[in-house]
């Protein structure tokens, strides 16, 4: 993330980042879960925004965002053919690394979906065919 341009790294498997972050304009929410997102809505000052990138339905959340005047907006990736090719472009160039947690043959790929269902794992799971 400091790569990113990122001021500070927060671990939320360590700290609870509603208590630890104050006053931000915009969280990025890739953890998702309601109890993430309430944490995340208590980082914001007024007028921010959380962006999740999971579903998302906690109205209670929700209202307490609102009432803060502050909101949740959901991020659903859906699949096109000139938004891969222009993901592709950037990897290309080297704009765009990703970073592998792991890799599987894929007669793994039941364990590599366990491993990446915990919510531990930091980077992508990949498997390997052939």
């Amino acid at each position: 993330m400091r790569s990113l341009g990122a001021d500070e790294v927060v671990d939320y498997r360590t700290t609870d980042v509603g208590a630890a972050v104050r006053d931000v304009d915009v969280v990025l929410d890739a953890v998702g879960g309601a109890d993430q997102v309430e944490k995340s809505v208590r980082s914001l000052k007024p007028g921010g925004t959380v962006v999740t990138l999971l579903p998302f339905d906690a109205p209670k959340t929700a209202a307490r965002a609102e009432e803060q005047g502050s909101r949740i907006a959901q991020m659903l990736v859906e699949h096109d053919h000139q938004g891969m090719r222009a993901v592709a472009a950037l990897v290309a160039r080297g704009a765009l690394r990703p970073t592998i947690a792991e890799t599987f043959p894929l007669a793994e790929a039941a364990r590599a979906h366990e491993i990446g269902e915990r919510g531990r794992t930091t980077g992508k799971m990949v498997l390997t065919v052939g």
